[in-house]
């Protein structure tokens, strides 16, 4: 699959995983009036995610090592769902109408869910 292909079903996937989880999550919202309007919404959304993910996400693990260790692992919910919310700070800040009403439980269940929707998605999608 092509560089530009894989990055434009992964882009659709994580889009589709965000209006999932604003359908099934309470206190996940997507306040647009136009279908137009929400796809273009969680397509910026779902960019702004990876950008969080790609630049934090290895920064945290290196510096958090030790309490990853220290909890099995299960520190990584914690560090998700606060990345998940500052995807929707930032969203906000950029004018968005995506919004995330807090930590636990919205931020912590809607990283969890992008996660395995995603992860699923690319399991059935990434045919070579």
């Amino acid at each position: 699959m092509g560089f530009l292909k894989g990055l434009l079903i992964r882009l659709g996937g994580t889009a589709l995983a965000f209006w999932l989880a604003t359908l099934l999550i309470p206190g996940i919202t997507l306040d647009t009036g136009s279908a137009t309007d929400a796809v273009v919404t969680l397509v910026l959304v779902a960019v702004i995610f990876g950008v969080v993910n790609a630049v934090l996400q290895p920064i945290i693990k290196t510096v958090g090592c030790g309490f990853y260790l220290l909890t099995l692992g299960l520190i990584a919910l914690v560090v998700n769902g606060l990345l998940f919310l500052l995807t929707s700070w930032i969203a906000g800040e950029a004018g968005l109408p995506f919004h995330v009403d807090g930590f636990w439980p919205e931020a912590v269940l809607g990283a969890l869910f992008v996660g395995v929707v995603t992860w699923l998605l690319g399991a059935l999608l990434d045919r070579d």
